[in-house]
Parts: C-alpha cells; structure tokens; sequence
C-alpha cells in the first residue's frame, strides 16, 4: 500500500512538473507567434511541385535548413532517382524515440483561379472562421507542419529539454505518387534509425468546423497514371494534327480512348469492371461500428456544403455513403486532355489524348496488382495500343487503434475536452506503407488541431486567428504538438 501512495505521488508531482514546463512553452509560443507565422509565410513562397520539376534541389534545401533551424542535429538531403528528399535527427537523450514524415512538395496552381496570390501567402479575413493564410501549400501540408517546427523552437526557446527524440523524414514527390520514397527510408542509417520510433506520424489540421476530430488508423493507397491514345501507336488516325472534315475516312485516337475508359466502369461510372481486377477485403464489423458512430456524430449537411455537392452516389443515406468511402477503390478520372481547348472552336481532328487517372486502393489490394490487371484488361479489350504510364503509386496502409502512437492521440484530444472519432482510414493516400509494412512493421497516424481545407483547389487556407471557438488557430495547434511529444514521452 505504502510503495502504490509514494508512486501516485510521484507520478502527481511528474504530471504537475509537466504542466509547468508546458505553461512556459505555451508563453514562449505567443511570444514566437509573429516569427512563426513569417517561416510559414517564407515557405509558402517557394513551392516544390514534382510535376512542373519547380524548385529541385532548392526545396529539398529549404527544408533540410528549416528541419536545423527548429534543432535537428543533422538534415541531410538525400538523393533518389527522382527529387531528392531529407532525413534528419533530433537526439535529446530521451529514452523514446517518435518517427516524422513531411512533405515539402505542393500540388500544382491556377493563379487566375485564385482570389488571393497562391505564392504570397496572404493573411485573411474569412467569415465565420477568422484569419488565415491563404496559399498553396498551406494546411497541405505546410501549414500544420510550420505548427509543428513552431513547438520545437518553443521547447528550445523555453529552456525545456525535448521529451523524445525525433527521426524525421521529407519527401518532394508525395503529390505524385511518392515514387521514389522508399529509396530514402530503405537507406540502411534511416531505416536503422526508423526502427527505434515507437512510430510515424504527420503533422496535420485535423479539426473540422464543428469541432469534431477524427483519429484515422490507415489510408487508401493509389496507382496515379495516365493512359495515352496516339493515331502513331494506334496505328489508325493521323500522327499529326489534321483538319476535322477528315474524321469522315479517319479514325480518332480521342474516341479510341473514351471507348477504353467506357469498358473501366459501370454506365454510372461508379464500379469498377476491369477484369481480374484485385479484390478488396470486406468491410469489418469493427470498422462498420466505427462508420456508424462516426457517421451519428459528423455532420452530412456540412460535409455536402464542404464538397459543394447535392448527393452521394445512388442517393445512400449518409451511413451507407460513408461505408462505400471507406470499403470501396475508385477508378478516377481526374482530367481529359486532346486537342484544342483554348477560346473559341478550331477545327481539327486531334491525333493524341491523355487521360490522368487515379485508383484509389482499400486492404488486400497491391498496386502492382492493380496496374497489371489494367493494362491486361485495356489489351484484351482491343485497346494494347493504349500507353499505360504509371507515375506514382502505393499500397493502402492500417494501423491498430491500441498502438500507443494511437492511444497518445487520444489521451491528449481528451486532455483538451475533445472527444474524438475513430475512422478506419483516410479516403486520401499518403505512403505510410513504407512505415507500416516490413521491415519496419511501425504505426502511422496523422496528429495536430487546427483547422484548414481548399487541399489541391483554388483558395488553399490554413487557420492562424480562430473566430470558431470551435477549433484552435496556429498558437493551439503549435501547443497540441507540444502536448503530443510530452505525451509520446512518458
């Protein structure tokens, strides 16, 4: 009885010492406010896009710089046979050791599709959320991983020994399939240094409007490509350009194509028919409870307004609709180009198109087998003609809610009066498989409060001062990562 009271002592005076230390950060952190935010700024100003090839090896620089700047001992850039990506160490003496991924990478911009500069990274005034940064880049995934920079200067400025030690690991090609990725966490001194993390997590904003935050446990995984239709390949149609009156005696490589992508899906568009096409796992009791609860304490008519959409697929019901997000792999088209599309009409009958297409994966299924069974399909079909040319891909990825990265997640969201809701996987991708599966064999996870959205669209915005009470600005976010490392701590 005796040895249990002196070890709850202990354990209050820890938990109490804790609370100090973490008072003193939380005022170093209002104090960096102005800095912090200008780094955010400063880096959305030089976005990394793979696609385009901008920025190579400069924001593989920047981010090695960024990484030493906040206290890494070491940031090395590290080279692949695509962009080059970083991995650098943090040692504290600590007895844990928690594993990083970021990407310094964005997706491509429109700037005439933007209401503010997408490079300037301008402070705004939005209605019924407060001021944010708006930018690409910024909640994906600048935003929430300056958050994260921002604890450990704070930690430091605050005279406060780190709680664990950091591996970190930035890639520059995640918004295109992350094909090189494990060219950087198979490097014998990373992934040796990977083995000794309790786990790998990414920054994030993972609070909604309404304040519900949602702890995910995987990802889909997804094959990016295009498949590309020429009249040279084909065989058929013209191998340039020709005038449109000639469609009466020549064949289109651009109708060639639609007819291959008609034989992918149902009439609806919604089930995929490719043929030996890689099954997906049933849907698990586990996961359908999880769906259900989730689905009782999120919002339909605010995730309907979020994705400017007035049903979901054959009208479910928003359980159903959300069972199919989280059970079914898409075939997705995500741009048809051929031809003309500039002003006006202009006659001709192109001799190329491309459609880019993405697939989204669910467990049991393998990339590899996925583009395999696509291509066999477009050559059974009649289409062999048709290039396949995969830029990017990966497996799906689980993670058990009882890791202890998991449960640190919760323990802290709790701690701050959140009461979170488990989801089974993210409906995006992210290459947490290079985590997650052998050798490794480690949680994943996504952490951080904040609210952020416009990922990949026009309008990009990260929260910096919330006019919601309802979700945390960029100083709260910064503190939910300090929260989360003394947690991952004990």
């Amino acid at each position: 009885m005796k040895r249990t009271v002196i070890a709850f002592a202990l354990a209050l005076v820890a938990s109490l010492s804790s609370a100090a230390d973490t008072d003193d950060i939380k005022r170093e952190i209002a104090k960096r406010h102005d800095e912090a935010v200008k780094r955010l700024q400063d880096w959305i100003a030089l976005p990394s896009i793979a696609a385009e090839n901008r920025n190579y090896p400069a924001g593989a620089d920047y981010m090695a710089k960024l990484a030493r700047d906040a206290g890494f001992q070491q940031a090395t850039v590290i080279t692949t046979d695509g962009k080059p990506g970083v991995y650098a160490t943090l040692d504290a003496g600590a007895k844990k050791t928690v594993g990083l991924y970021f990407m310094y990478d964005v997706k491509q911009f429109d700037p005439t599709e933007w209401s503010s500069p997408p490079l300037e990274a301008r402070l705004v005034d939005k209605p019924g959320v407060g001021k944010a940064i708006v930018g690409r880049g910024a909640v994906n995934q600048k935003g929430p991983e300056a958050a994260f920079l921002a604890a450990l200067h704070a930690i430091r400025g605050a005279g406060k020994k780190m709680p664990v030690n950091l591996v970190m690991v930035a890639e520059g090609e995640e918004e295109i399939g992350s094909p090189h990725i494990g060219q950087i966490v198979r490097r014998p001194e990373v992934e040796a240094a990977l083995r000794k993390t309790t786990g790998v997590f990414m920054p994030s904003a993972s609070q909604d409007l309404d304040g519900v935050v949602t702890v995910s446990l995987g990802a889909k995984g997804v094959v990016e490509l295009e498949l590309v239709s020429s009249g040279e390949k084909w065989g058929r149609g013209p191998a340039k350009d020709i005038h449109s009156s000639l469609k009466a005696m020549v064949d289109s490589p651009a109708w060639h194509l639609i007819h291959a992508l008609d034989t992918l899906v149902s009439a609806d568009g919604n089930t995929i028919t490719i043929d030996n096409y890689p099954q997906p796992r049933p849907i698990s009791a586990e996961e359908k409870s999880m769906i259900a609860e989730a689905s009782r304490r999120r919002s339909e008519v605010q995730a309907k307004k979020s994705f400017s959409v007035q049903h979901w697929i054959d009208d479910l019901p928003w359980e159903q609709a959300n069972e199919r997000l989280e059970s079914q792999p898409t075939v997705n088209i995500e741009g048809l180009v051929g031809g003309y599309t500039g002003p006006g009409g202009k006659t001709i009958l192109p001799h190329r198109a491309v459609a880019k297409i993405d697939m989204r994966l669910v467990p049991d299924m393998k990339a590899a087998d996925a583009a395999a069974a696509l291509r066999a399909h477009l050559a059974k079909r009649g289409f062999g003609d048709i290039e396949v040319n995969v830029t990017g891909g990966y497996d799906p990825t689980s993670t058990y809610a009882s890791a202890p990265l998991i449960q640190s997640q919760i323990a802290v969201l709790k701690r701050n009066g959140i009461d979170p809701v488990l989801w089974p996987r993210n409906a995006g991708s992210y290459p947490a498989y290079v985590f997650t599966d052998a050798p490794l064999n480690l949680a994943a996870g996504h952490f951080g409060l904040g609210h952020g959205s416009g990922a990949h669209a026009p309008d990009e915005y990260y929260v910096i001062d919330a006019a919601n009470p309802k979700v945390q600005g960029f100083d709260g976010a910064v503190m939910s990562f300090v929260d989360y490392l003394y947690e991952l701590g004990k």
